[in-house]
């Protein structure tokens, strides 16, 4: 039966590169331990899951490098490792601790376990590879895994130095061959922001369609017949699909969205913060920091600061109640499309994939209840992927999208204002300079050669985006400052020792140690 409209599911898997070797522990290095085992884990599981029961479905993740390199990255593995296996002794003792509070000795058995199951996934699933256990996927044609900027640069705040997109854009199409052994077709824009400038790289890169927000689209020139329920075609030919406001708001918010619900967990009620100091020491930052440790025992109850126990059986249900909610919202939505659309309408709805599980503990299996609804529970639409649904919608509208981003009132604001803007004069003079290495030691080989790639890799990591965030939103300014100064320093004291011609080998090897993102990086990307 030929389904009257289109659903296409895309998670953004990305972290910033942190990786701290020169420290035996680093606080931010528990983002990505955190991440693994309530993100990546649980959809690694919810995916087998769905593919031993032969549930068809479609499932698109951008994987952007920064993540996928410190997946990979054997010191960051075994120090998972020692993280998860930490945890399953704290639970040990809290099962130990809770034997006479039945509600919480339940929820402390329950820890025990999914962090065993946890730990055995990662070792033994899948040889502490999880990027091969997400590839998997991929060539069992159910994911379809896209790119994203090399390391989460803010494009159009490079427009002015043109060779740093293309650098940004194609080290980031390499480094996804080397992961997936296949070339990527599509890109998360990194915070969906765009100028058409960036366009001519991408065509370089051979990618064929992107993502970006709503009003992108919504604005541009000639207004789309469809608005934002096909995507369009660029004057380079190029497709824009951009994220339908209504489908991402009741997931993604807090306040009106199922996230919010009273009997879902608390994320910030957390033992690392809530038992006694002596206790919990061993288990937080050897600094006596107290941090998440993923053992949270209430549920959000509401805006009180009295919380009630979790029900972990209460909550799952509730999943289940709401994947059959925003199912029927969405066979509604499409219905109304279909009878005004001259074509199936898609529904694109993209998130955070780090809102599944690690913000929104049962979000994995409110999208495996809603897969498998959407496969058996009804006709009107079909799970789908962008790629697949221009193989099957080959033609689509001609309109050049406008300049926009995801970000505060829908521009550069987040990334461009009071508490960032210092680092934007900063950047430019090394994107230059990095020009001028590359043209400058276009045949240079041996310890120069090695110079001006690890220029390269400092350039790129400066220019994360998410540095500027986390100074904008207020969250570890000190740390993102940091990040941005040394990065720059360390370039900047490349170029001077390149142009000098006076390399010290052992300083340079050190910062290849720390900083040993894109081994393979290619500088002639910046000529």
């Amino acid at each position: 039966m030929t389904p009257q409209g289109y659903v296409a599911l895309v998670l953004h898997a990305h972290l910033p590169f942190v990786r701290h070797p020169e420290h035996e522990e680093f606080l931010e290095e528990d983002w990505l331990y955190e991440a693994i085992t309530e993100t990546y884990i649980p959809l690694v599981w919810m995916m087998e899951g769905l593919v031993r029961d032969g549930v068809d479905f479609r499932l698109t993740m951008s994987m952007t490098p920064p993540l996928c390199s410190m997946l990979l990255d054997p010191l960051l593995q075994e120090r998972y490792i020692r993280h998860i296996s930490r945890l399953i002794e704290l639970t040990e003792r809290e099962l130990e601790r809770t034997k006479w509070d039945g509600g919480l000795n339940a929820l402390a058995h329950f820890y025990h376990h999914r962090f065993h199951d946890a730990r055995r996934t990662f070792c033994d699933g899948y040889g502490r590879n999880l990027v091969g256990a997400f590839r998997k996927f991929q060539e069992l044609g159910k994911l379809e895994i896209i790119t994203c900027g090399a390391t989460h640069g803010f494009l159009p705040l490079m427009q002015d130095h043109p060779e740093s997109i293309r650098a940004q854009i194609l080290a980031a199409r390499d480094h996804y061959w080397e992961c997936f052994g296949c070339a990527p077709r599509g890109i998360w824009l990194p915070e969906c922001a765009y100028i058409p400038e960036i366009e001519s790289y991408l065509q370089e890169a051979e990618l064929r369609w992107f993502i970006m927000d709503t009003h992108g689209i919504m604005f541009g020139h000639p207004a789309p017949r469809y608005g934002v329920y096909a995507p369009v075609f660029t004057p380079r030919g190029l497709a824009a699909f951009a994220r339908d406001t209504e489908s991402s708001r009741q997931v993604w918010s807090a306040e009106v969205g199922y996230p919010g619900d009273a009997d879902y967990r608390d994320f910030y009620k957390d033992i690392g913060f809530d038992l006694d100091f002596d206790y919990i020491k061993p288990y937080i930052h050897p600094d006596g920091i107290r941090c998440f440790t993923g053992i949270k025992y209430h549920r959000i109850t509401g805006k009180s600061p009295y919380k009630e126990v979790y029900n972990r059986h209460v909550a799952w249900e509730k999943t289940a109640v709401h994947a059959g909610n925003f199912m029927f919202n969405r066979e509604r939505q499409i219905e109304h499309l279909r009878g005004v659309m001259e074509r199936p309408p898609l529904v694109l709805a993209p998130y955070d994939a780090e809102l599944f599980g690690h913000w929104w503990f049962e979000g994995p299996e409110f999208l495996d209840f809603f897969i498998r609804k959407s496969v058996y529970d009804q006709k009107v639409y079909r799970l789908t992927t962008p790629s697949e649904y221009l193989r099957a919608q080959p033609t689509q509208q001609l309109s050049q999208p406008c300049t926009s981003s995801w970000g505060s009132k829908g521009y550069w604001e987040v990334w461009l204002e009071d508490s960032n803007a210092w680092i934007y004069p900063h950047l430019h003079a090394a994107a230059t300079r990095m020009t001028e290495l590359a043209r400058t030691y276009e045949r240079a080989t041996g310890l120069t050669e090695r110079a001006v790639k690890q220029a390269a890799r400092e350039l790129l990591l400066a220019q994360s985006s998410d540095w500027a965030f986390i100074m904008k939103t207020g969250t570890t300014v000190p740390y993102a400052v940091k990040r941005t100064k040394d990065h720059i320093l360390r370039f900047t004291r490349l170029y001077e020792q390149i142009k000098a011609g006076q390399i010290d080998e052992a300083w340079l090897a050190g910062v290849e140690w720390r900083d040993n993102i894109f081994p393979h990086v290619n500088p002639a990307y910046y000529r």
